[in-house]
């Protein structure tokens, strides 16, 4: 097969069904009818001599042969987008941009205040969306230019990716101000015979944690378990329950919610909260200038980045 037999266009929008899994997403996206779509798939199918995307009840779903040519064509596309844009510029004073970032729900408590806040000085007209990184493909949405950058320990992010260090941080243990534990120093005894609020974030990277606490003897009494951490203040500063959470999230949970938080009695490996972006957006003048907004505002000075994961 020679380059002159393919179509751009088709390369589009077999790279957008790979991301959206829906013809009427894509369609929706490209300015097409879906028609103009099932047709280009067709073309596609034919040219390559497979399937490539078969129905399922959640969507259209890749075959192996087309997720051995995702990586390569994404790549291709992206190289393309970036020659042919070299000269663009970015000026947040007066960009209407709408950015995404992948997060969770620590990272908007985290991150977000102090990010709108400045955005509100440097650049009035750019809005923000965040989405879980659970929550959609984040691999193939920040390829896709979907999803602009991620924050958070994720590992699932390696080839083609850069990633910047933010910080390191560890684990505390965080309570009501007045818990019987309120003090200096807790024992592992203690920690355990607590009654504890489980956090199970599920693809955060967290997970970790869970399972070195619950492979011990004696075990957490966990009493209730939630999928996120955004309630976790709520319910601690009314109860005698105890949880494991990031020191960051502590930090802005004290003061709000009456809490404390002590060094963990249980050795627990520390936390690298990563910047993410894809390569083929590395030069690009407004995912640079946001990904510097969200370095200088967060970024220990201590911490070296940039590495290609």
């Amino acid at each position: 097969m020679e380059l002159h037999d393919i179509d751009l266009n088709l390369l589009v929008v077999f790279n957008q069904l790979l991301v959206e899994r829906k013809v009427s997403k894509v369609a929706e996206n490209l300015g097409l009818g879906q028609p103009a779509v099932s047709n280009a798939l067709a073309r596609l199918r034919k040219l390559f001599g497979d399937e490539l995307f078969l129905r399922t009840s959640a969507g259209m779903q890749p075959t192996p042969f087309a997720e051995q040519l995702a990586e390569s064509i994404g790549y291709a596309l992206g190289m393309i987008h970036g020659a042919v844009n070299v000269r663009s510029s970015f000026d947040p004073a007066t960009s209407p941009r709408k950015f995404s970032i992948g997060m969770t729900d620590i990272g908007e408590i985290y991150f977000l205040p102090r990010l709108m806040k400045r955005l509100q000085e440097v650049a009035p007209s750019v809005s923000l969306s965040t989405v879980r990184n659970t929550a959609v493909n984040l691999k193939d949405a920040m390829e896709a230019g979907q999803v602009d950058l991620a924050i958070g320990l994720l590992p699932q992010l390696k080839a083609g990716f850069f990633q910047r260090r933010l910080f390191t941080q560890q684990y505390v243990c965080l309570f009501r101000q007045g818990h019987r534990l309120d003090r200096k120093k807790v024992l592992p005894a203690e920690f355990y015979a607590a009654g504890h609020v489980a956090i199970v974030a599920a693809g955060t990277g967290h997970g970790r944690v869970d399972e070195i606490l619950d492979s011990s003897s004696p075990q957490r009494r966990v009493k209730l378990t939630v999928p996120h951490f955004v309630a976790v203040g709520h319910i601690l500063q009314s109860t005698d329950l105890i949880a494991t959470v990031p020191e960051r999230l502590a930090e802005r949970m004290v003061e709000p919610f009456g809490l404390k938080y002590l060094a963990h009695p249980v050795k627990l490996p520390p936390i690298a909260i990563n910047l993410f972006w894809h390569a083929k957006f590395h030069k690009d003048p407004a995912n640079q200038w946001l990904r510097s907004l969200v370095v200088e505002l967060h970024a220990d000075d201590r911490e070296q980045g940039g590495a290609l994961a």
